[in-house]
């Protein structure tokens, strides 16, 4: 894949971002760089001491934005609305097409101070850093549209957090993401009454990430517009739940407009079948619990079509956003089925197997992974199931055993894979997660997190005929 530069942000004019510097840090120490990632946007064959320039001192890439842009949005946080917020440790960073043909965005974390840092440092923990790899490779290969964790660089500063032991470590990230436009992007100008730039936006959206040509008046391109999201955003609301992970702060400033899963912060990755799961401590009402991610989402769409309501007429707002429902129930049911490895039968008989599912893990509290794990490619899966530590609470469910015998694997040449082979699912829990960073805060050891991220790409590959 040769790279492919684009400045196309800078065709969105004057009033969306504010040039910026990056910090100057004291040490660039490379610790992980997404080579798999590099390859599809043309960037892997960087030497180590160009990807350092390039990724923590931020020299621009080849005609690219030959200075950083810190984005101007704002966003309902627990749904509170706060016009006080922006890219406050970030910055768009550079933009290219990758092996697709889609425009893909470079966007940092923890690279300094910009208007938006308020009181903030505009720093980022290396544990936040390591943190986000873990939840992004383990959500790419699950299926999940997320973003990619692009490169860490340890930066050489000591943090003082409130929430986890301190002085600590600091880095740099970068993330690669197909969209760096948030909901929150739109509502900073409708809170400004600024239907000029709304409309600019919506138009750049269309021609950069939807490849959608501007088509009809200003209303009937923001109506498309917002059909196209709330379609994305649906499709996110299933991958949350089929994967079981709870993202922990579904604010309208980190929801993007294509859909991907980015912006993570204290996520989880469900333990066991519990709807009221939830991921920050800080989260007290359950807000954002795993059960609710999707009409949490289901909200935060409603959200970008208000601020289109000086665009577009609200019925004809209602009326784009009424499907929202239909499409997420549609497709949980085709990722829960492809993440069981099975044909799908096309008619009530899918579902009826999936309400023998919920029940029993919901009943059982049973181990998320681990089921999808022993049943995947269904009654071809049997006698692996039965084999498994949780085989006497399947015998307990005659009626679900039987369904599950029902189905054939979408593809049985998965089932020989070596994940499969083996007698444990990947997992990402809690516990393993500060396990692999005591390594790294106590003796630098490194090695378990390249252990993990190996097993998960193990996984990726069994399931990637999915």
């Amino acid at each position: 894949m040769l790279y492919r530069p684009e400045k196309a942000f800078h065709t969105l004019g004057e009033g969306f971002a504010d040039p910026v510097q990056a910090a100057d840090f004291p040490e660039a120490i490379l610790r992980y760089r997404n080579d798999r990632a590099a390859k599809t946007v043309g960037l892997d064959q960087l030497s180590d001491e160009d990807w350092v320039k390039h990724f923590a001192r931020f020299e621009p890439l080849a005609d690219n934005l030959p200075q950083p842009l810190a984005q101007r949005y704002h966003g309902h946080q627990f749904q509170v609305y706060n016009p006080d917020i922006g890219d406050g440790r970030g910055f768009l960073f550079a933009q290219m097409r990758d092996d697709q043909g889609r425009l893909m965005d470079l966007g940092t974390k923890g690279s300094g101070v910009t208007p938006y840092s308020r009181s903030g440092d505009g720093r980022l923990t290396l544990k936040g850093g390591v943190r986000e790899i873990m939840a992004t490779e383990m959500l790419e290969a699950l299926g999940v549209n997320t973003s990619k964790t692009f490169s860490i660089i340890e930066t050489g500063e000591s943090l003082m957090r409130g929430d986890e032991p301190s002085p600590t470590r600091s880095a740099v990230m970068v993330r690669l993401t197909h969209g760096n436009i948030r909901i929150g992007t739109f509502q900073r100008h409708a809170y400004f009454t600024d239907t000029e730039r709304l409309s600019t936006l919506v138009d750049y959206c269309l021609k950069y990430y939807f490849d959608t040509e501007m088509k009809g008046s200003a209303a009937d391109r923001a109506l498309r517009f917002l059909s196209l999201v709330m379609e994305r955003v649906a499709v996110q609301a299933a991958d949350l739940m089929a994967a079981g992970f709870v993202h922990g702060v579904l604010n309208t400033d980190n929801i993007n407009i294509t859909g991907e899963v980015f912006d993570f912060g204290p996520w989880r990755f469900l333990p066991k079948m519990d709807l009221a799961f939830t991921a920050a401590y800080f989260d007290e009402t359950g807000l954002y619990a795993f059960g609710r991610q999707p009409d949490a989402l289901h909200w935060n769409i409603y959200q970008l079509g208000g601020a289109l309501a000086d665009i577009c007429e609200e019925q004809a707002l209602k009326d784009v956003l009424a499907p929202f429902p239909g499409i997420y129930l549609a497709a949980l049911r085709e990722k829960l089925l492809a993440r069981l490895g099975i044909k799908p039968k096309g008619d009530k008989t899918d579902d009826a197997l999936l309400t023998l599912i919920n029940n029993f893990m919901l009943k059982e509290q049973f181990p998320y992974e681990r089921f999808f794990f022993d049943w995947y490619g269904g009654g071809a899966s049997e006698a692996r199931a039965m084999a498994s530590p949780e085989a006497e609470r399947y015998k307990g469910f005659g009626e679900l055993v039987d369904a599950l015998r029902g189905y054939d694997p979408a593809n049985p040449d998965a089932l020989k894979h070596a994940y499969f082979t083996g007698d444990a699912p990947c997992t990402m829990l809690i516990d393993e997660v500060e396990d692999i960073w005591s390594h790294i805060a106590e003796r630098d050891d490194w090695q378990p997190l390249t252990q993990k991220i190996a097993a998960i790409r193990q996984m990726g590959e069994a399931l990637s005929p999915r």
